[in-house]
């Protein structure tokens, strides 16, 4: 068998007539945790495919756990930094809305209708991040003056140190502070 061959069969997690069930490779020495290492760290993908069909199969001692933890403590992470970004985009497009109303377009109001409804989503699929949400808020909001500042050009002293809106009315589909949306732009 070849080397290549050999490394194939050990990533995908098969192994061939004399290995022992720790995938101990003759030729390299491996265990099962130094290959699984090894391929976390040079396809990714390939360890989570590997990972995946270990876990199909019950090879539980073959599982790479420290990098498992690693991986789904790290998802959790990604999934409240979204709902973090997302509330930055959406209250900072609510800034803009109320604070200059002349500048009202269609696109401010399709991002805070998307972002609202990303939000949403996020909420519904993670029905645990209802209760990070004030935790969330403040750094949301903090990214909020930045964008709404930055795209306003108005300086950062002009939107209040803390937000002022409501979470319900964040995520409201009928809130539009300030000014009431136009018809015309509603539409």
């Amino acid at each position: 068998m070849s080397f290549l061959s050999l490394s194939l069969n050990t990533k995908i997690g098969k192994t061939s007539p004399g290995f022992d069930s720790t995938m101990q490779t003759p030729e390299i020495g491996q265990t099962a945790k130094s290959a699984n290492q090894n391929l976390y760290e040079a396809d990714f993908y390939a360890w989570t495919q590997q990972q995946a069909n270990l876990l199909r199969h019950h090879q539980w001692n073959q599982l790479d756990l420290s990098n498992l933890i690693e991986e789904i403590e790290s998802w959790g992470r990604k999934e409240r930094q979204e709902l973090r970004n997302r509330l930055g985009v959406l209250i900072g497009h609510l800034l803009k809305w109320e604070y200059q109303p002349e500048q009202h377009s269609r696109s401010w109001l399709a991002t805070i209708r998307v972002q609202r409804r990303e939000t949403l989503k996020l909420l519904n699929e993670n029905p645990s991040f209802k209760s990070y949400l004030a935790e969330l808020l403040p750094e949301a909001y903090e990214n909020a003056r930045d964008l709404a500042s930055g795209e306003t050009n108005l300086p950062l002293s002009i939107f209040p140190q803390q937000c002022l809106y409501s979470l319900e009315n964040i995520i409201s589909d009928r809130f539009y502070p300030g000014v009431s949306a136009s018809n015309e732009i509603m539409e």
